[in-house]
């Protein structure tokens, strides 16, 4: 009873501090930026914008915060990826609701989301750690940046330094960097999936040489024994 009393205490200071609230703020901000989208006026979707990029930011901020307040926890790193995930999903799903993005790259996308973490569970459930790959990486951020640019949508004028872009199609430009991430998404997937197969083996192979060695010492022992028999 003592015992079970400890781990709830433990649960719920892990599920106040500052990383993992700032984890579910990224949660509950999900309706907030599905509603401001299905607005649809220039000005919902700048605002719309705005709240997922700071959702951006907190993702970074609570890893960092983590880390550095050494406040990693089971529940930490069960929120992290899903709040990813969830916020991702929503806003994809709503963007092709409102016919910005093709159902097909949605459905490519949730796939292979959903692969990867069910090949990620079954990894941990054997004892093996699959890390994130560099591919992994760039089509995240590739991912990122295009939904940020769906979002808004609407054509801008770009000034930047000595540059002036007039009329920019931000749905355009976002539609083509999310057909890059979906390559990215389809290529890193087959890197988690031979990591995956390769750990696996690795694993299996330890494990057979560990079981040959207890049969050779086993089966020495008995050897030993039956000498010690013989008058």
């Amino acid at each position: 009873m003592t015992e079970v009393k400890a781990r709830r205490s433990s649960l719920r200071q892990d599920a106040i501090n500052l990383p993992n609230l700032l984890t579910m703020l990224r949660v509950v901000m999900i309706p907030v930026v599905v509603w401001l989208i299905y607005d649809g006026r220039p000005y919902m979707n700048f605002w719309a914008a705005i709240v997922y990029a700071l959702a951006a930011v907190t993702d970074a901020l609570d890893g960092w915060l983590a880390r550095r307040q050494n406040l990693i926890s089971v529940l930490g790193k069960f929120l992290d990826p899903l709040a990813d995930k969830l916020i991702v999903m929503a806003t994809l799903v709503v963007l092709a609701d409102m016919a910005r993005v093709p159902a097909w790259v949605v459905i490519v996308i949730v796939a292979r989301e959903l692969t990867i973490t069910a090949l990620r569970t079954i990894a941990m459930s054997e004892g093996v750690v699959i890390a994130a790959g560099q591919g992994g990486k760039e089509k995240t951020a590739l991912q990122m940046v295009a939904i940020l640019l769906l979002i808004v949508h609407h054509p801008y004028d770009i000034d930047f330094f000595l540059f002036r872009f007039t009329a920019v199609d931000m749905n355009a430009t976002g539609l083509a960097l999310l057909y890059a991430s979906v390559v990215f998404a389809i290529t890193s997937a087959g890197e988690y999936i031979k990591l995956f197969v390769d750990a696996v083996e690795a694993k299996e192979r330890r494990l057979a040489e560990t079981q040959d060695a207890e049969d050779a010492a086993a089966k020495g022992g008995l050897e030993d024994k039956d000498k010690a028999r013989e008058p």
